[in-house]
């Protein structure tokens, strides 16, 4: 193979989470060059991975054929004449720009019935406590269907210039001199996956009383704002920058930060892929499955019975999950991982 076409993950977390795959790949064939069709809300940080030498950033609404606008982007790709294609959602509409694009090797997982669509075909994992990891799952189309990986992946990894990073920290008037704490409130899977607001608000408070000197933002989509909102009316002093930053700035941010404290999102994957003390907040997902893939991170999970049942709204209406992991212990915990980094 001389080129090959990725046809990215729909969510920043999986696109960081398929990045071992691409390491493997320029591992395996050196000289590949690898190109990536990507939604524009994901191709920032597939711009961040040195394995990625070119990429299609798309308006492709999720859930939504847009059978003419795939053809278009097609023609484009057909010029290329990529050797193979690595398809990596599910889905099969995903499979159809590189059947249009005559990509002879289209590789993916079974997925909706995608005979002929894809035709180097791996088999779905079953959705069990033994299912492999996200990581292991992508990786695995680097090899032959029912190959067995190396016990030992590469992980998800990307690095900021920091002159730049700080640049974005001073642009939002936050000082290098005091330490710098980043909550990521949404999760754009569900309520299931967040941790209730009040929560959160307290959590800054007990920073506060205990770091003075801490600045806290919150960090997330437009969508995020009014959780954002929430907080800083319990607690003033929080900084709400959700949806007053880009991708690329909650990066610096993220990298910029003395500690995350994060739902399961893509942002709590960019804040593992920047290896900064991170605690990792789950409630209806599965950290076995999407962990952070880091040393500095500490995933807080009950794993109640109810746990996971990966459910966008919680279907007992309680959200034990998330309400009982109280925020004097996810303090605690944030504490150690100040003093330590002091």
């Amino acid at each position: 193979m001389q080129r090959v076409l990725i046809i990215a993950p729909n969510w920043i977390g999986d696109a960081l989470m398929a990045q071992p795959l691409f390491i493997l790949l320029k591992k395996l064939h050196p000289r590949i060059i690898l190109d990536a069709v990507a939604p524009n809300w994901v191709a920032p940080i597939l711009q961040q991975m040195p394995e990625i030498d070119h990429i299609y950033p798309t308006q492709l609404a999720h859930r939504k054929v847009q059978l003419w606008q795939r053809w278009q982007l097609a023609q484009t790709l057909r010029t290329v004449q990529y050797d193979a294609a690595y398809v990596l959602p599910n889905s099969a509409k995903s499979a159809l720009l590189p059947w249009l694009a005559h990509i002879p090797l289209r590789i993916g997982y079974h997925g909706e019935h995608r005979y002929g669509l894809v035709n180097v075909r791996h088999l779905n994992p079953r959705k069990n406590a033994q299912r492999p990891t996200m990581v292991r799952h992508y990786a695995a189309l680097a090899y032959a269907p029912r190959a067995q990986l190396p016990d030992e992946l590469p992980l998800p990894h990307i690095t900021l210039d920091p002159h730049k990073a700080a640049l974005v920290a001073q642009r939002f008037m936050l000082t290098a001199q005091a330490p710098l704490i980043a909550f990521c409130p949404g999760a754009e899977y569900g309520s299931a996956k967040r941790w209730p607001v009040e929560h959160f608000a307290t959590l800054a408070q007990l920073i506060t009383y205990a770091f003075p000197y801490a600045q806290i933002v919150t960090l997330g989509s437009a969508q995020d704002a009014p959780l954002g909102a929430l907080i800083t009316a319990h607690a003033p002093h929080v900084r709400n920058l959700c949806g007053q930053t880009t991708l690329n700035d909650a990066c610096a941010l993220i990298a910029s930060a003395s500690a995350v404290v994060s739902n399961d999102s893509g942002l709590m994957h960019i804040a593992a892929a920047l290896r900064r003390p991170l605690l990792a907040l789950y409630g209806s997902s599965d950290p076995r499955h999407t962990p952070p893939l880091t040393d500095t991170a500490r995933v807080q999970w009950l794993h109640l019975e109810c746990s996971p049942c990966f459910a966008r709204e919680c279907p007992l209406g309680h959200l034990n999950c998330l309400r009982q992991l109280k925020p004097e212990h996810i303090f605690e915990q944030l504490r150690e991982m100040l003093l330590i980094k002091s």
